[in-house]
């Protein structure tokens, strides 16, 4: 159970503390948090109550959005709350094209011009930019990355421990590419977020993730696929659904402890 952790998002209109203190009482050791909730609290006060409960950062989301006008401060301001949180990444949404454009390479070419921004500035500050490719549905308002071969056709000319890549199963599930892809990923993969592909697809597809288990990925085989390649990382499960976030906290936690036994420990083991 060493390497579960939960991403705020799954359990979405908790706060951190509602959060950190199910965590505890379910034996779950890290926390994947938003930058969002982490601003109404506090950084400094979200960092002391993370470690005084004996947790760890596995993530924070999110920076990237490098289309959009001011994204680098933006992201200054998130390299400097991961410090603070201790979290080992901070992942990254591409962005998509910006207003009016349809120059998906001139948006991609950004996204490459921002990394060589940033990777110094990560460095510098002990964090590991994780750029993680979305699922093409995404591709024109949020990552112009969609691939595991993309995402690491960009991170490639940075040192791996500054530009890492995300693994996250909902999004590269489907990609054809993906058993071929995946050897090049090691020693780049920053985090590995699991939840499952369901259906119908709800209107918000963003929020149509399903829990692990419950859909079409098969979880167990990624995951061995990712650990045979060195991964030994947490599994972060990153759930975006409204009806798993209003179920019972507790209700929601044990749940995800119990699939991370029967999905993902045997292949870690």
């Amino acid at each position: 159970m060493n390497r579960l952790s939960v991403n705020q998002i799954t359990v979405d209109g908790r706060s951190t503390r509602e959060l950190v203190e199910g965590c505890v009482r379910h034996g779950i050791p890290a926390v994947g948090l938003w930058r969002e909730p982490l601003a109404e609290t506090g950084v400094e006060a979200v960092a002391k109550l993370v470690s005084d409960a004996g947790l760890r950062v596995s993530s924070l989301c999110r920076g990237g959005f490098f289309t959009r006008p001011g994204c680098l401060d933006d992201n200054l301001r998130a390299l400097d709350e991961a410090a603070v949180l201790g979290a080992p990444c901070l992942v990254l949404v591409a962005g998509g094209l910006p207003p009016g454009s349809k120059d998906l390479p001139g948006a991609r070419a950004k996204v490459m011009e921002m990394l060589a921004v940033l990777a110094p500035e990560a460095a510098a500050r002990g964090v590991r930019l994780a750029l993680e490719g979305l699922h093409p549905m995404f591709c024109a308002d949020r990552a112009v990355v969609a691939t595991l071969g993309q995402a690491l056709a960009m991170a490639e000319p940075f040192p791996a421990a500054q530009v890492g890549v995300v693994i996250d199963a909902y999004h590269l599930w489907w990609d054809p590419r993906l058993a071929e892809d995946l050897p090049r990923a090691a020693g780049r993969i920053a985090s590995y977020q699991v939840s499952d592909w369901i259906l119908p697809l709800a209107a918000d597809t963003l929020r149509s993730r399903g829990l692990p288990g419950d859909g079409h990925i098969d979880l167990t085989a990624l995951t061995r696929d990712v650990a045979r390649i060195g991964y030994a990382g947490d599994v972060e499960v990153e759930v975006m659904n409204a009806e798993v976030a209003a179920r019972p906290l507790d209700d929601v936690l044990a749940d995800l402890v119990r699939r991370h036994q029967e999905l993902v420990l045997p292949v870690l083991a």
